[in-house]
């Protein structure tokens, strides 16, 4: 079992500086503005020869019952809860506050071990704050720059007598390499994504069944792109929360900016990209733009339409749905549509099914005898057509991968091949091949002259 260790302490003493610093990756949002964490993050942290689980957390801050600063205390109890250990965290530059003696009680009632962090530490008043830490009893302070990557040394000291020994290795070593049915237990991982308010973090939290999203009627509760595993019929996943994107012109803020670039990083990491919809207001400006990134990144869609429950039932609806998807996105014909709840779990079966199928045409291979039936067939019913009088010859196609399915086209002429005709080829691949949503690659290559090399004789 993996020894977990919860970070905890007031806002903005560095906490997800020091998670970052642990984990080895930028994963966690940091900026000067307090409260930036929401929602408990976890990641694989190693120190030296020490490999544990780290989870950041939210600053620990009094809030009314029900708001959202209460909420976000009680994901940071669930996270003292799950940890084997504790690092408070204080900002020793601005020494010993009243909220840090009060939340020193908090950890010493967790009855967990606790390391005590003096962050920000370098310089003279950063050892002066340090040296103040020692009267909240909780033994002596750490003093680390989580910044600059001082104090590692001291931290590592600090943490290795408190995690147990490692399990002996056995002297054999599995080297053998990784067959396709081990990739195929891999997790899908998928990206939740959509305009602020779409209702992300409440599909996730009915498919965990748990409240491990922090959920709000406001716009932009969540900044991180969260991860969790979730396990449905047997088949693993991993799903990212993201945080809502809004147009280019509205992100006016600093943290905003990060919120959004951290999403974006999430769609290119996902195999498999849901776009999440009010279906009250669905297919909007900002919805064409986030289904035309996802295609351009080259990964599997699905729609969903939440907040299905409000909607009032008419006849043909979903058909309609479908209609207006391959009027609006032509780009991804064919990308399957699924209307949601994610509050009350209408129809959420039928979106992971739908997942499982995007994710397998995504990873499609046509063989290659079909493929140059259809390509003849294509190019009979609607032969290229001629540019500036010349003739247009497409010799043949061929497979190079999948994820998404690509294809590589020769033909005499690369450049004058129009985007039309290349069109009707992908859309012909979609509809003989069984490809919908999945964005279809068609690369042109122009075949090599074997004589280009040979000069003409003298007549």
């Amino acid at each position: 079992m993996s020894f977990t260790i919860a970070i905890i302490g007031r806002p903005n003493v560095g906490k997800s500086t020091l998670f970052n610093r642990l984990v080895g990756q930028k994963l966690a949002l940091v900026d000067d503005e307090p409260g930036v964490t929401r929602d408990r993050r976890e990641g694989q942290a190693r120190l030296g020869d020490l490999e544990f689980t780290i989870i950041d957390t939210a600053g620990l801050d009094e809030g009314a019952k029900g708001s959202l600063t209460a909420r976000m205390q009680e994901q940071t109890e669930t996270a003292i809860g799950l940890a084997d250990a504790l690092m408070f965290v204080i900002d020793a530059r601005v020494g010993l506050t009243p909220t840090d003696r009060a939340f020193a009680d908090f950890a010493r009632r967790a009855n967990k071990p606790v390391v005590l962090v003096a962050n920000k530490a370098e310089g003279k008043h950063g050892e002066l704050g340090a040296m103040e830490s020692y009267a909240l009893g909780l033994g002596d302070p750490v003093q680390i720059s989580a910044e600059h990557g001082e104090g590692m040394g001291e931290l590592y000291d600090a943490l290795s007598v408190l995690m147990p020994a490692p399990a002996e290795d056995d002297d054999i070593e599995d080297d053998a390499p990784e067959t396709e049915e081990d990739v195929g237990k891999r997790p899908i991982r998928v990206a939740i994504v959509g305009r602020p308010n779409a209702g992300k973090s409440t599909l996730i939290n009915h498919l965990l069944g748990e409240e491990r999203l922090l959920t709000s009627p406001e716009a932009g509760t969540t900044r991180d792109s969260i991860a969790v595993e979730i396990n449905w019929q047997g088949r693993d996943f991993r799903l990212f929360d993201t945080a809502g994107l809004r147009r280019r012109s509205r992100i006016e803020e600093k943290l905003e900016k990060l919120s959004v670039a951290d999403a974006l990083r999430a769609v290119r990491f996902a195999e498999v990209v849901v776009l999440m919809m009010d279906a009250q207001n669905k297919f909007e400006e900002q919805d064409l733009r986030i289904a035309d990134l996802v295609e351009r990144e080259g990964r599997a869609i699905v729609l969903a339409v939440n907040k299905w429950d409000l909607v009032e039932r008419k006849p043909n609806l979903i058909s309609g749905l479908r209609a207006d998807a391959d009027h609006w996105l032509p780009q991804v014909k064919g990308v399957p549509v699924v209307a949601v709840s994610g509050l009350m779990g209408e129809g959420v079966d039928r979106l992971m099914k739908a997942i499982e199928e995007a994710y397998a045409t995504w990873n499609k291979r046509v063989p290659t005898a079909a493929l140059n039936r259809w390509f003849e067939q294509a190019i009979a019913a609607n032969p290229p057509p001629a540019v500036s009088g010349r003739r247009l010859k497409l010799n043949y196609i061929t497979q190079n991968k999948a994820r998404p399915p690509s294809f590589v086209l020769f033909c005499s002429r690369a450049d004058a091949v129009p985007q039309s005709y290349l069109r009707y080829l992908t859309n012909s691949l979609r509809e003989t091949f069984d490809l919908p949503g999945t964005p279809v690659r068609i690369t042109l290559r122009e075949k090599a002259n074997p004589f280009a090399h040979k000069r003409k004789r003298p007549s």
